[in-house]
């Protein structure tokens, strides 16, 4: 399944949340410098691992990772202790930095997809800086509840996966009964159809909890990387409790049938 629109129209154009994109867009493309082909996009991994939010560094705040060329990642107590390999930005920095980034195009374009649905009512919700400070916040807890299930990992930790699901679970929460045209495939059969907001979101959410359980069932060999489930499952539930601390100007009509453009 893969939302389109929802059904509920903003009051103010979404200056933040199309400025998100923008940045995770330019952040991906440039900073990244990534580069597309048939086969998807390659990214700089020493990038990755230098900006991206290393977990083990997070729980060990006195100590330093390094890259150690491919998809290495050397920690240690002594920064620069191999050499010439290049060291993580300082960890407060990577918390942010490693929000803005991402592993490919289609994990980009599908935090982007989420983030523009949902995102731009979420925005209209509250004020501009409350929404910032949400975003961020959501990003932050996400980061910590991934650390605090491997808090050993040095797989760096990059996406917006972390506070767009926060955005999500606001949503959830604030707009239960708003409807989402969504685009549907089954086997070869493809359509159109208008789903329950909650339907979708808490499909969601489920399918966190359930690939997330198995994670910690089975791990995979190594430690080695993967999809960050439970830093969906912390901003969801963040997203879920925080919100109403944050939205004062809530849609409270949401249900009735407006005749302007839903964007």
């Amino acid at each position: 399944m893969f939302p389109l629109k929802d059904n509920i129209p903003t009051r103010r154009f979404p200056v933040l949340t199309v400025a998100l994109i923008v940045a995770n867009a330019l952040m991906f493309f440039f900073f990244q410098e990534a580069t597309l082909s048939f086969g998807g996009a390659a990214i700089d991994e020493q990038r990755v691992v230098e900006f991206g939010a290393i977990p083990y560094e997070i729980s060990h705040p006195s100590e330093r990772c390094e890259f150690g060329g491919g998809d290495q990642v050397l920690c240690g107590s002594e920064p620069g202790d191999r050499g010439n390999a290049p060291e993580t930005a300082p960890m407060p920095v990577t918390v942010l930095t490693s929000m803005f980034m991402h592993g490919g195009i289609l994990h980009l374009v599908g935090n982007m997809l989420f983030l523009w649905i949902f995102g731009n009512n979420i925005e209209d919700s509250m004020g501009r800086l409350r929404f910032i400070a949400f975003y961020l916040l959501g990003g932050v807890i996400a980061l910590l509840a991934q650390t605090a299930i491997a808090p050993d990992s040095v797989v760096p930790t990059i996406g917006a996966s972390g506070a767009v699901a926060a955005v999500l679970g606001g949503y959830a929460l604030l707009y239960p009964r708003a409807r989402v045209i969504t685009l549907v495939f089954i086997i070869f059969f493809i359509t159109v159809i208008e789903l329950p907001a909650l339907l979708i979101l808490g499909g969601w959410f489920l399918l966190q909890l359930f690939y997330g359980s198995a994670d910690l069932a089975q791990p995979l060999a190594g430690g080695e990387g993967g999809v960050a489930y439970f830093a969906h499952i912390g901003g969801f539930i963040f997203g879920l409790i925080i919100i109403k601390l944050f939205a004062n100007r809530v849609h409270e009509d949401y249900e009735i049938e407006r005749r302007v453009p839903v964007y």
